[in-house]
């Protein structure tokens, strides 16, 4: 970036620091020196780089998971489907999420792939990503899912009505509901423990193999830079494997950002409060179940299998050290680093 002014390169570096990113945006080497980071818009996507992927990153795994819900709905018992009934079954549902995410984390690479707040939220927690950088990507995150719901419905808006009827619009436990393309609801049977716990798994699953994938001790992690390359196919994998095996009881939301912001499209464009209301209010649940899944599915990986210095579990107390005293710890880090640099 040596040929955009200095006085620009301090302010696009100072924008990112606020939020907690590296002052210098995560550029090829060949695309540093170029003269359109002159222009104003170059220098707001240099400021904003790893938030619009992470938007955008959203977007694909929402726009894939969301589509493929709405086709296997509402073509359901089609005669005119190649099979004579309907495009996808359910395992469609669970190729679609996993192919999202996948593609989702091949395009926000350069800021992590996480997609996911509570995900992110973990990071921060046990692998010391900088807590700043936390809430510019929820809002880019949940941002992400909302746009790729209101996408979806303008998409499938003639199939919804030819399905529901002109103007109608409900949730489940409805016969014809479609507001589930958007975000996810509860079998009617579940108490709210239920439901709680069918999403406090799913999520705890989540961060301990995405924890075992990111290891580069772990050998069984292809290799001793973890997944490396292969980490979006391996989520691939574990995301079809938690639709094909926990899908069924409250649809695996696991992810704020994939269920709040679509709901709360799906409450724009017609489906009433009952989206809110529905499952004896169950859409809390998602939010605050893959929090705390997320946080014990890491505090597990930590305490039984990593072995590395970034997370809180290996400091003394486990980590309560770090937190009530947080000077302390660093400053011995810091008297170890200037004894190795002498």
């Amino acid at each position: 970036m040596d040929s955009v002014a200095p006085s620009k390169v301090r302010r696009v570096s100072t924008v990112r620091s606020r939020f907690g990113l590296q002052p210098n945006a995560p550029l090829d080497e060949e695309h540093q020196d170029l003269d359109h980071h002159e222009l104003l818009w170059s220098r707001i996507r240099l400021a904003m780089r790893e938030p619009f992927a992470e938007f955008f990153g959203t977007f694909i795994m929402v726009l894939f998971g969301d589509g493929s819900v709405a086709q296997v709905l509402l073509s359901a018992g089609l005669e005119t489907a190649p099979g004579g009934n309907g495009f996808g079954e359910y395992q469609s549902i669970s190729w679609g999420w996993g192919l999202g995410v996948m593609l989702g984390i091949y395009v926000a690479g350069d800021s992590g792939g996480f997609l996911n707040p509570a995900i992110t939220f973990c990071f921060c927690l046990y692998r010391k990503l900088p807590w700043r950088r936390f809430p510019i990507y929820l809002i880019a995150q949940f941002l992400g899912g909302f746009c790729a719901a209101g996408v979806i419905y303008a998409n499938y808006v003639s199939a919804i009505n030819s399905f529901e009827g002109a103007g109608l619009r409900t949730v489940p436990p409805s016969p014809t509901a479609t507001a589930g393309i958007f975000c996810t609801y509860p079998q009617a049977f579940l108490t709210k423990t239920n439901q709680f716990f069918s999403e406090f798994i799913t999520a705890t699953l989540l961060m301990f193999v995405i924890f075992a994938l990111k290891d580069e001790s772990n050998r069984g992690a292809m290799g001793k830079t973890g997944a490396g390359p292969f980490f979006p196919l391996a989520l691939f994998f574990l995301i079809f494997g938690l639709g094909a095996c926990f899908g069924y009881e409250t649809d695996y939301a696991i992810n704020l950002a994939r269920d709040f912001g679509p709901r709360l499209m799906s409450y724009a464009v017609g489906y009433g409060p009952e989206v809110w209301s529905a499952g004896d209010y169950y859409f809390w649940v998602p939010i605050v179940a893959s929090f705390l899944g997320c946080t014990f599915g890491g505090f597990l990986y930590d305490v039984f299998i990593y072995t590395g210095p970034e997370s809180p579990i290996n400091t003394p107390w486990l980590g309560l050290k770090r937190i009530i005293r947080p000077g302390a710890h660093s400053r011995p880090r810091i008297k170890e680093s200037e004894k190795t640099s002498a």
